[in-house]
């Protein structure tokens, strides 16, 4: 279940709540779910209670408590509870994850297009602004090179959200800034470097490439370049992917990932860590569709670059805990097919994203 499913689940909540005449409001146009501020605390939030307590007449705890019988046992939602002064709190099941993954490996190169989505999503991710700035006498070039290469991934980015051509918008001029930039630093990092910041924020341009994982432009590549390799090595174990239960973390359980063990080590609490680099991951998967809408929206393409880093830096932590291909002497099992195929899931993400800011997605690095 994504944020935009989890959403519209709530508004029927609410719609059924007005129609049986629980509450007496106007029905919202639209809900916002996303993820909590703090861990422990679901999956997702809501304050949607909240929103909803003074047209209603009544406390917001209340209200909470009305639309949380009506979610309980709703499919792909595992728990809701009432927190604070009234916001619901959700924790997916099990088959809401397999359901994301076997979603975007079903679409693919689409997954995030508008056309591809049932309805929009109602959850824009908020990308922080970056920092540093211009380097001296470079400053201008970087500037009049920006304006082309950010007219150009918007341009892609408002095609996938699915936003009209803006026919009104001057042509992309061409740019001998930018053809410098690109000789200098090579079209990747050149891109990378001028759509990171925020449109508020200077540019900082680097006086060489770095291959390194201290470069998030190489960290993201390489998080893909991983994922296919997954791929690849797997094929010669005869192992492809299919989604499922991605089982415990290294080091929890035995060899066969006995549930007995997981229920013995916590492993399946929200609390445990893993649980949440599992969960981060999968959240920065489901939230990727309503990026590239904000993205289009605010005309923020620095928005889908800060998501493909937060994402690489998932996957490699869920990497590490949920090593997705068997070690040593170990058996394939049916959680590497499920870990195979949330890697994948993840380097489609990645891929997707690169593409709309006109940045390679290699499957060798």
């Amino acid at each position: 279940m994504t944020p935009a499913e989890l959403s519209r689940t709530v508004l029927r909540s609410v719609r059924g709540a007005v129609e049986e005449q629980e509450l007496s409001v106007p029905v919202p146009a639209r809900i916002v779910v996303q993820p909590p501020p703090r861990p422990g605390c679901g999956d997702y939030a809501s304050n949607i209670a909240l929103q909803l307590a003074k047209p209603a007449g009544r406390p917001a705890r209340e209200v909470a408590e009305i639309l949380r019988k009506r979610l309980a046992g709703s499919p792909g939602i595992a728990r809701v509870e009432i927190a604070g002064p009234g916001f619901l709190n959700f924790t997916m099941g099990d088959e809401a994850q397999v359901a994301l993954v076997r979603e975007v490996l079903a679409q693919g190169g689409g997954y995030g297009e508008r056309t591809n989505l049932g309805a929009r999503s109602d959850r824009s991710t908020e990308a922080g602004s970056a920092d540093g700035s211009a380097t001296g006498a470079g400053a201008g070039a970087a500037a009049s090179a920006r304006e082309v290469v950010v007219a150009e991934a918007l341009a892609r980015i408002d095609a996938a959200a699915g936003v009209p051509a803006r026919s009104c918008a001057p042509p992309v001029p061409h740019s001998p800034d930018l053809f410098a930039l690109l000789a200098r630093l090579g079209s990747d990092e050149a891109r990378w470097v001028l759509l990171r910041p925020a449109a508020h924020d200077p540019v900082r341009v680097p006086e060489r490439p770095v291959q390194r994982e201290s470069n998030p432009r190489f960290r993201v590549q390489y998080a893909h370049a991983r994922a296919r390799a997954l791929v690849r090595n797997a094929g010669e174990l005869g192992l492809s992917g299919e989604p499922g239960d991605v089982g415990l973390p290294v080091g929890e359980g035995a060899s066969g990932f006995p549930e007995e063990a997981a229920r013995r080590s916590g492993a399946g609490t929200q609390a445990a860590p893993a649980a949440r680099t599992l969960q981060g991951l999968l959240t920065l998967l489901a939230t990727y569709p309503s990026v590239i809408e904000a993205a289009a929206r605010l005309r923020a393409p620095d928005r889908v670059v800060r998501h493909l880093e937060a994402t690489a830096d998932a996957f490699f932590r869920w990497h590490d805990d949920f090593p997705p291909l068997p070690v040593g002497e170990q058996k394939p099992l049916a959680v590497h097919r499920a870990r195979l195929a949330l890697a994948v899931a993840a380097g489609t993400v990645l891929a997707n994203g690169l593409r709309l800011l006109g940045i390679s997605a290699p499957e060798y690095l």
